[in-house]
């Protein structure tokens, strides 16, 4: 699941209903929905987010951080290393390969990394 699919089941339950039911309502399938939540679909279109948002009734506030983790929630990521030099291209490509095989502490590990990084550059991560 990615953190956009958590978010709109969490919405979905505060809002007691059934992904048939919203998936209805937001004139999808059913599955869908269930792909979209589960990760197994990539980034909504802006008009799904927005009748998402419409749907549950949040804030402009709360719809902007959907939004964030919807762009922030696509399963299939790509990472672009034209004009790096090689060994950039043959981390990224080792990443892909073993990404499924980093337990929790690794990922840990490796977000604080990026954190940090963000923080010496001044940007936020």
């Amino acid at each position: 699941m990615t953190p956009f699919g958590e978010a709109v089941r969490k919405l979905r339950v505060r809002k007691g209903v059934s992904q048939k039911q919203m998936a209805a309502a937001l004139n999808v399938s059913p599955a869908y929905l269930s792909a979209l939540e589960h990760g197994k679909r990539g980034l909504p279109t802006f008009d799904l987010l927005q009748r998402i948002a419409g749907y549950f009734n949040i804030i402009w506030d709360e719809a902007e951080e959907l939004f964030l983790l919807a762009r922030a929630s696509d399963p299939r990521v790509v990472i672009d290393t034209s004009g790096l030099p090689p060994e950039y291209t043959a981390f990224t490509n080792r990443l892909a390969a073993r990404i499924r095989n980093l337990d929790r502490a690794a990922l840990a590990e490796l977000a604080a990394m990026l954190e940090n990084l963000g923080k010496a550059d001044g940007k936020a991560s």
